[in-house]
């Protein structure tokens, strides 16, 4: 879990609009380096807020809608303002029904896009996939990610580190990956410890990342 969110963007590169003759589309590009990247897009195609929301339509087949506090994350288009290459797998340090109540509560200030509980790898959506979640504690990286939140506690991977929580979690990863077109490898699939400028450590020593990334790939 994770509070408000810091920036750490690297390299601004300012705006610019390309005419290419009369009638011709405008391409708006907003880049911030290698940390966070908008998209390039002609606009006569697209405007922000212009694609309809279903309030309660879960991205992830079997996944059920537990709606976030609006307060814990931030609307948007994704990925038509930002693009989305990677992937944060955190720890709750709580339950599934805790973790479940804290990101609904919108004094919390973070939340996750998905939940995973440990006994039988049921998932909830929490947020949309287009919009941006506080989760990694680092605005860029909010920007880029989808998060993943994993009931338990990372000194407890015995208990909390199912079979049935790594493949239900990794079937997940794989449809996000290959629906945003994200390379199944350590460099884009993350620990929340990785993020910079994080000081969490999930999702701790004990998580298996050799046996996830097989399971990512085997699922893909």
């Amino acid at each position: 879990m994770e509070g408000r969110e810091r920036v750490f963007t690297g390299r601004q590169v300012n705006g610019q609009a390309l005419l290419a003759g009369a009638g011709a589309a405008i391409l708006a590009t907003l880049g911030c380096g290698s940390t966070g990247t908008r998209v390039m897009v002609p606009t006569e195609q697209y405007r922000p807020g212009q694609r309809a929301r279903q309030e309660g339509a879960v991205e992830y087949k079997g996944a059920d809608w537990v709606v976030a506090s609006a307060a814990n994350y931030r609307m948007a288009d994704r990925p038509y303002d930002f693009t989305i290459d990677r992937v944060v797998l955190h720890v709750t340090q709580s339950t599934y029904p805790v973790a479940l109540k804290v990101f609904r509560d919108h004094g919390h200030r973070a939340a996750a896009h998905y939940v995973v509980r440990a006994r039988d790898g049921h998932i909830a959506q929490m947020v949309g996939e287009r919009d941006v979640v506080y989760h990694a504690g680092n605005r860029a990286w909010n920007e880029r990610s989808k998060g993943i939140e994993h009931e338990g506690f990372v000194d407890q991977p015995d208990r909390w580190f199912t079979d049935t929580a790594y493949r239900a979690s990794a079937r997940l990863g794989a449809d996000i990956c290959a629906r945003y077109d994200i390379p199944v490898d350590r460099d884009h699939i993350v620990g929340h410890y990785e993020v910079p400028g994080t000081d969490h450590t999930d999702p701790g020593p004990h998580w298996d990342w050799d046996r996830y990334l097989r399971l990512v790939r085997d699922a893909g």
